[in-house]
């Protein structure tokens, strides 16, 4: 399931439910939380704003959770971004992979998140005290 939304969200009620939905099937559910920093570069960030361009980025999302499907035998998967403007300490992200065994949930979390980073089209704006600048994307994960 994808979610891109302005919302905050609760990483344990997502977690419980992507558990109760796979009673029985997954015997690991493994997931990241990203939050905003409230430093980066040496410039103390004061907010981050996040764009993206509806209908394109959830297309993306849903490549990247697609390919972690095929990829390993997952009994779920799980990605929500927020948008909009964000505090430091705000959670921003949150990726989950079920699956029946640990290793594939964990291969598939960090594959999901590391993709996610270097290719769904978000834009990040960060505010520090003296300016307003767009944060470059990552290098994509070798």
């Amino acid at each position: 399931m994808i979610c891109v939304q302005t919302d905050d969200f609760d990483p344990g009620a997502e977690l419980e439910q992507l558990h109760s939905d796979n009673s029985g099937t997954a015997g690991a559910v493994v997931s990241f939380t990203g939050l905003v920093r409230d430093l980066n570069e040496g410039n103390a960030i004061r907010q981050m704003t996040l764009e993206h361009y509806p209908g394109m980025t959830e297309k993306a999302l849903a490549v990247i959770e697609q390919e972690a499907c095929e990829r390993w035998s997952l009994t779920a998967t799980l990605i929500i971004h927020r948008i909009g403007p964000l505090a430091p300490g705000d959670r921003i992200v949150f990726v989950a992979a079920a699956s029946a065994h640990r290793k594939e949930a964990f291969r598939a979390c960090e594959f999901m998140i590391d993709t996610l980073k270097t290719d769904a089209p978000f834009w990040k704006k960060e505010t520090t005290d003296s300016e307003a600048r767009w944060v470059s994307a990552p290098p994509a994960a070798g």
